[in-house]
């Protein structure tokens, strides 16, 4: 087994995974101390490199495309302090970093490990229940249900309808942006079928955030709430025939409307995937899927 052990963390590889454990140094930023343990399996990985340095080198580990809804949900804009898979490496310990780097690198090889992307998260995301306050708001997320409530930095046009609660089957997506100079960040929730959002301080489903030291906390609500939702990468499913026929939203490729229909239709159409999930003949994804799919229509 290969390990490193530094004030930054502690990194160790098995053959089968590398598992990071951050360290308690003051530059191991707030995130990374949250977030704990982090086991990466070997097939998650792309790549791992040693950078030295004069005072002080970096170990990278690059993991594959997709493969991690942390990594996903940020982009590349995690702060270094707040990036779980970076390691500060003394220069007395440079040859212990660029043995982790052979063993690892080793192993990827013989293993014939791709280093594309991939179409389904190989790590779990952080843990739930996770509730975070910062920014104008408090996100609570338990596994299948986000609340949202407010504090007094809260616009009213946002506050007056009170606390939000949606689960994660009724979301289209999850989006975090961290500030930068003078402009505030946010995590956003979007809703199926719901129509474009406001700006950050009047959404009622979005946490603005204001640049302070819990706002990079976010980031994990929105990793935990996205490794629970359709891979953006996934293939989907074919739809059965019986199923499609009953319900031709379902339909891969199904063209959208051109135009406005006619609410007391769409009303109807409802009623009728309901009676159809109620006999049977639609699974409870197949009517999800297709209710969001007439919910957009409106």
């Amino acid at each position: 087994m290969a390990e490193i052990i530094q004030k930054d963390g502690t990194w160790g590889f098995d053959g089968d995974a590398v598992r990071i454990v951050p360290g308690r140094d003051k530059g191991v930023g707030l995130l990374r101390q949250s977030l704990g343990e982090v086991v990466v399996p070997l097939r998650a990985i792309a790549g791992i490199s040693f950078e030295p340095g004069r005072k002080a080198g970096r170990l990278r580990l690059r993991l594959r495309d997709g493969a991690c809804p942390l990594l996903q949900v940020t982009g590349g804009r995690l702060p270094e302090s707040s990036d779980p898979y970076r390691l500060a490496v003394e220069s007395d310990r440079s040859g212990v970093a660029e043995y982790f780097v052979d063993e690892v690198r080793n192993a990827l090889l013989l293993e014939q490990v791709e280093s594309g992307p991939v179409e389904a998260y190989l790590l779990p995301g952080p843990a739930v229940p996770i509730t975070v306050a910062a920014g104008d708001g408090t996100v609570a997320f338990d596994g299948d249900r986000v609340g949202l409530d407010w504090n007094w930095t809260t616009e009213e046009a946002k506050s007056s309808g009170g606390p939000r609660e949606f689960r994660v089957a009724d979301l289209r997506g999850v989006e975090w942006s961290p500030s930068k100079g003078l402009d505030n960040g946010w995590i956003r929730f979007t809703l199926a079928g719901a129509p474009p959002a406001p700006a950050p301080k009047y959404d009622p489903c979005t946490v603005e955030l204001f640049g302070f030291r819990k706002d990079p906390l976010m980031a994990l609500v929105a990793a935990a709430v996205a490794v629970r939702m359709p891979h953006p990468a996934a293939v989907p499913e074919p739809v059965p025939a019986a199923a499609a026929a009953a319900a031709p939203e379902l339909a891969a490729g199904a063209p959208e409307p051109s135009g406005p229909e006619d609410h007391d239709a769409l009303l109807r159409r409802l009623r009728e995937l309901g009676d159809l999930h109620q006999s049977g003949i639609l699974t409870a994804d197949e009517f999800t899927a297709a209710k969001q799919a007439v919910l957009r229509r409106f």
